[in-house]
Parts: structure tokens; C-alpha cells; sequence
């Protein structure tokens, strides 16, 4: 595997985390929101700024085997045989390899694309991924995971799922946030965001 240059890309410190300037801008850092079916019964991780003054969140369309693998990963739980992202960080452990970070670098014609940054004894490598395994991975590694800003521009949706802080919500206010998200989930088409 080569990376996509043989530097390490600077790292430039931003308010939150790490920022660093890419074809789609620059990079902001995310956390998994939470993974959801939609109508369609189609499951669709949720990705949101994590300085939490974002009022977008990013939905990207998965597999059910990635959208189980992820949750067990944000969850913490443990399966009873290792998933197959599990048996990868076994594998990047046994080469003293780690995951630097993860990156969603663009969207193209409805596909979005990531990239997964590998430290080895041989160097720095930057991997081409699917953002779904490259969030399970980051997840299960504890990586960072960042999003191209132009990608949650042109992509994002607005956060109308994100928890206010207690006592700032009523549940009639919940419940509405609630009704406009399943809204939104019926009016857009999945293979306009597949991962």
C-alpha cells in the first residue's frame, strides 16, 4: 500500500482538535452521533461536529453489518468472536501499527469517500476506505474522525436529533425535533448519500 505522498501531511492546531487543509477544505473533526434506520429500513450513521456548535449533522448510508459493527465499537460491548473490524485492530496491534486518524475527504456523485492514516515502523501510510469501515476502525482504535467542511456543507443536514442539555428541551420540543428528522428521513432518497 502507498500513501498518497511520502510526507506526513502537516497538522495545523484548530479550536477543536486538529484541522488540517485538503482538496475539500478543511477538515473538522466528528463524532458518531448515532446510528438509525430510515423508512426504507436502511441504516444511516449520523456524524456531528464535536464542538457542538454545529447545527448540521452528516448522514451517511450503511450496511447493517457496518452499522452493527460501529455501535457495538460506540457502545463498548463485546462480542462473544471478534467482528471483522475487531480482528483488523488485532492485526494493526500485532504490527505495532496504529490508526492516526480518519478522514472523510469528499463526496462524488452521491458516494462518499474516506481515508484511513496508518503509522507503522515503516512510516506513515494513508489507506482508501469506505467511511463506514474507516469510522469502525477509528471507533474501535479510539482515532480521531474528521470531515471535509465542504463535505458537511454540501451533504449536511440540519442536527434536529442532537440532545439539548437537560432542562433546556421540553418534551413537546423533543418530540418535534423527533417528527422533523423522520420527516426529513422520508423525503430523501439513500443513494444520494451512500457510503
Amino acid at each position: 500500500m502507498s500513501s498518497r505522498n511520502d510526507e506526513t501531511p502537516a497538522l495545523i492546531p484548530a479550536c477543536v482538535g486538529w484541522a488540517k487543509p485538503t482538496p475539500g477544505g478543511v477538515m473538522v473533526q466528528v463524532r458518531v452521533l448515532g446510528v438509525a434506520l430510515d423508512p426504507a429500513q436502511q441504516h444511516v450513521i449520523l456524524l456531528k461536529p464535536v464542538d457542538d456548535l454545529s447545527d448540521r449533522v452528516l448522514p451517511v448510508w450503511i450496511g447493517s453489518q457496518e452499522a452493527t459493527s460501529i455501535l457495538v465499537a460506540v457502545e463498548g460491548v463485546a462480542p462473544p468472536r471478534p467482528l471483522a473490524h475487531d480482528l483488523m485492530v488485532r492485526l494493526l496491534d500485532a504490527t505495532d501499527a496504529t490508526v492516526d486518524r480518519v478522514e472523510v475527504t469528499r463526496i462524488d456523485d452521491g458516494t462518499f469517500y474516506a481515508e484511513i492514516t496508518v503509522t507503522a515502523l515503516t512510516g506513515s501510510r494513508v489507506i482508501d476506505a469506505r467511511p463506514s469501515d474507516a469510522i469502525a476502525l477509528a471507533s474501535r482504535a479510539g482515532a480521531p474522525i474528521f470531515v471535509a467542511d465542504d463535505v458537511l456543507a454540501e451533504a449536511g443536514i440540519p442536527d434536529t436529533v442532537s440532545e439539548a442539555p437537560e432542562g433546556a428541551e421540553t418534551p413537546e420540543a423533543a418530540e418535534q425535533r423527533v417528527a422533523e428528522f423522520r420527516e426529513f428521513l422520508d423525503d430523501i432518497d439513500p443513494d444520494d448519500f451512500r457510503g
